[in-house]
């Protein structure tokens, strides 16, 4: 009798949860969800990683507080553009992987403003496992059946071999390389009816 009623507490518990936290997309291994405070601790095991920001001007997170900042800024996206990263979440463990999704881009970038970019970062044990190619594909399907947007648009420092064969992969086009802060970057493209095309 106590036993059944702590299994049920639990299982209303788990529903609760999942009422309170908004899950936008779900793939066959990953959940992609609203980044939560709650996510402290895997976001800093990603962005403490000096091989994760090899590309992202080598500059890894070296406190917590650090990274609670960069969770309330993604948090405050949500408010302010109706999108942004999203956590990513192993469906059979409810692990912490890594983010990706849109960003609304509000400041120029290669002369470009107020466009959605898809981003992606996985911690490490995560790498080479296709779960960056399939959080992508799934962020570029809700950009263009929910939020019916007409183009996507993502960067990739020049270097970055492993993020522009997930980018060529989901259907993005290489459209030039351009200057960031001092680092070459290649700037890629999708409209809706590529898309269309590559599903």
């Amino acid at each position: 009798m106590i036993n059944n009623h702590l299994i049920c507490g639990a299982i209303l518990t788990q529903d609760v949860k999942k009422q309170m936290m908004k899950i936008f997309v779900e793939t066959e291994r990953l959940i992609l969800r609203e980044i939560l405070p709650t996510d402290i601790d895997g976001m800093y095991e990603l962005d403490s990683d000096p091989e994760v920001h090899k590309y992202l001007g080598n500059k890894p997170i070296t406190n917590k507080d650090q990274i609670a900042d960069v969770i309330n800024f993604i948090r405050q996206q949500y408010i302010d553009n109706g999108i942004g990263r999203w956590a990513i979440i192993d469906k059979t463990t409810n692990e912490f992987i890594g983010w990706a999704g849109l960003k609304f881009v509000t400041i120029q970038t290669n002369n470009h403003i107020n466009y959605y970019d898809l981003g992606y970062r996985l911690i490490k044990k995560y790498w080479g496992k296709g779960i960056g190619v399939e959080a992508a594909f799934a962020s570029l399907k809700y950009a263009f059946d929910k939020l019916n947007v007409n183009e996507v648009y993502a960067i990739a420092d020049c270097e970055n071999n492993g993020s522009d064969k997930i980018l060529k992969k989901v259907g993005l086009k290489f459209i030039e390389k351009f200057d960031l802060d001092g680092i070459k970057h290649n700037w890629y493209k999708i409209d809706r009816k590529e898309f269309d095309n590559n599903v």
